[in-house]
């Protein structure tokens, strides 16, 4: 089992940039795929990002060009830079990973982004 814990989330204006963080709680060098998902008030969980154990990146076309994530299996985080922030970029990010060779996905708690005026 893991723990996920995000950081990094809250108010910012429109244009402006937010970083989130993940940690999980144990080695993330054999996971298979990590991802940044986030969920709307009103809306289903969508996913906003994600990247694979040799590092290819995947993004919703939403957030292409704006968006960066990455991992750092040394520190066992992933990360999820936010720029050129909209306020349809509003809602709950979450966390999730998968472990090589399981069907599990295990979830972090959320942390909410709100980009407003």
């Amino acid at each position: 089992q893991v723990q996920l814990v995000e950081s990094g989330g809250g108010l910012v204006q429109p244009g402006g940039s937010l970083r989130l963080s993940c940690a999980a709680s144990r080695s993330i060098s054999s996971t298979n795929t990590m991802g940044w998902y986030r969920q709307a008030p009103g809306k289903e969980r969508e996913m906003v990002a994600t990247i694979t154990s040799g590092g290819s990146t995947n993004y919703a076309d939403s957030v292409k060009g704006r968006f960066t994530m990455s991992r750092d299996n040394g520190k066992n985080t992933m990360t999820l830079q936010m720029n050129s922030l909209k306020p349809e970029d509003t809602g709950v990010y979450y966390c999730r990973l998968r472990f090589i060779g399981t069907l599990v996905d295990y979830w972090g708690q959320g942390t909410q982004v709100t980009v407003s005026s």
